[in-house]
């Protein structure tokens, strides 16, 4: 007798799976369980749509040339009449945070495998005077903004399955980085299978698992309904969610002015941007695509359109996305009623699989097929969107490779400039080695800008090499 079903055993011969019900059938109970439930956690009607749109050689169109242009943006303030548009931006968010309308959420399912770290990124040790991980920063941040407005302020940690009960464990183990207990809440992204390039036959991780990968950051806007957060957030009055990267540390947590612009430009979606420092820089782009916000992936950046200069020289495509949303609460719900959710992308990987005489194989070259849904294809849909400049200098400095560009190195450098500035501004004299900064690290909790530290820097404070300063020595 067959252990699957006649109807399960017909959907994954229509799906163009049959292998699937071979594998299953050459296992003893055990293994045969857990494929099972592999298996039947698929939604086979959507795999096959994706199988039929992206394998065999069929890939997405790239965008035509004369579809992209420069975004609408809110640059950076420069004038008289830009910086009251700012303050008055600030006061809407201050107000919009004081009202307990924000809630925030920590994208955080990656591994530190690039970096050569085993275990959640947010677990990487970055800060060089403390050692302190990118999870314990990030918290500190988000017990300071409640700080500041007095307000709950909902936070989520969005893990994947491969990470999650490591990030769980990690925040038990330090008490919620200090955060008040029961104030974090974790939701896990979900998986796709990944398929062999050319059939796309799905592949076996071993002969008793199917080989599963995260769903893309897309995937929090479904797993923040799948999991109760928008029914409990939206009960608690919070209708904003601000969602950002784990690996930037010099990221700003619910920063008011952005999310004032949000509210000023009646917005449904809005981005914080940056400006590239060259065509070749790994950064999607936000850019108006036939008359709406969207952000093009640098891989489907056509190379003619990632150099195109404007008449001052300057990157007609200049505003790189620093994964920084915020997102109405509604606006989340509508996007995940119905099947359809966000659009699917391919990305072409090597995975070891386990062939049909159950070796394993390590392939040299890409040949398998993920799919990912990344959080801002969400913007085409928004009735309205805000573009939102921010200073590279002050906000962006991903950790991302072991060594070179985005990486530890380059992050500690960018925050020592950022604290040796906040210092300087506050009449505080900061030594320098070979021309840079000493290590420094200024804690959330005591300023969250130059302005929180001007009015809290502690009296006499001497720094004389690496320093790190911290609440406790709050003036």
């Amino acid at each position: 007798m067959s252990a699957l079903s006649p109807a399960l055993a017909e959907r994954l011969a229509a799906a163009g799976q049959e292998h699937l019900i071979a594998a299953v059938e050459a296992l003893g109970p055990g293994g045969r369980d857990r494929l099972l439930a592999d298996i039947e956690g698929l939604d086979l009607d959507q795999v096959g749509e994706l199988v039929e749109r992206f394998c065999g050689g069929r890939g997405e169109a790239e965008h035509a040339p004369t579809e992209i242009g420069p975004p609408e943006a809110v640059g950076i303030p420069r004038d008289d009449a830009q910086r009251a548009r700012d303050r008055e931006a600030r006061a809407e968010g201050e107000a919009l945070l004081r009202a307990g309308r924000v809630g925030c959420v920590l994208l955080a399912g990656g591994q530190g495998t690039r970096l050569g770290f085993d275990g959640p990124k947010g677990d990487y040790p970055f800060a060089p005077v403390t050692g302190r991980t990118l999870f314990w920063h990030h918290c500190a941040k988000i017990a300071a903004v409640r700080e500041r407005y007095g307000c709950e302020l909902p936070f989520c940690v969005l893990t994947s399955p491969a990470n999650d009960a490591a990030t769980r464990e990690l925040f038990a183990e330090n008490r919620d980085y200090g955060l008040a207990g029961g104030s974090v809440r974790f939701v896990v992204q979900g998986t796709m299978p990944a398929v062999d390039a050319e059939t796309g036959r799905i592949l076996l991780e071993a002969p008793d698992r199917l080989a599963l990968s995260p769903d893309g950051h897309g995937g929090v806007l479904a797993a923040l309904r799948r999991d109760g957060v928008l029914e409990e957030w939206a009960a608690a009055g919070v209708t904003t969610a601000y969602t950002f990267q784990v690996d930037n540390p010099l990221v700003r947590v619910a920063r008011p002015e952005f999310l004032g612009h949000h509210v000023l430009a009646g917005a449904e979606m809005s981005t914080v941007v940056v400006r590239k420092v060259a065509p070749e820089e790994k950064m999607g782009v936000v850019a108006d695509v036939d008359g709406r916000t969207e952000v093009v992936e640098y891989s489907d950046l056509p190379d003619e359109l990632a150099e195109l200069r404007d008449e001052a020289g300057d990157l007609a495509l200049w505003a790189g996305s620093i994964a920084v949303h915020a997102i109405e609460v509604d606006f989340i719900r509508r996007i995940t009623d119905g099947p359809a959710g966000l659009p699917f992308h391919r990305a072409l990987k090597k995975v070891p699989f386990v062939g049909p005489d159950g070796t394993r194989v390590a392939p040299e070259e890409p040949n398998a097929i993920k799919f990912e849904t990344f959080l801002f294809d969400a913007l085409p849909e928004a009735r309205a969107t805000s573009t939102v400049e921010a200073a590279r200098e002050d906000e962006f400095s991903p950790i991302k490779n072991a060594r070179g560009a985005d990486s530890p190195e380059t992050a500690r450098r960018h925050l020592n400039a950022l604290y040796a500035r906040w210092l300087t501004a506050a009449g505080v004299e900061v030594p320098t080695l070979d021309g840079e900064p000493v290590d420094l690290e200024i804690d959330p909790r005591l300023a969250l800008d130059a302005d929180q530290l001007a009015a809290r820097v502690p009296p006499g404070l001497s720094i004389q090499g690496p320093t790190a300063i911290g609440p406790e020595e709050r003036g």
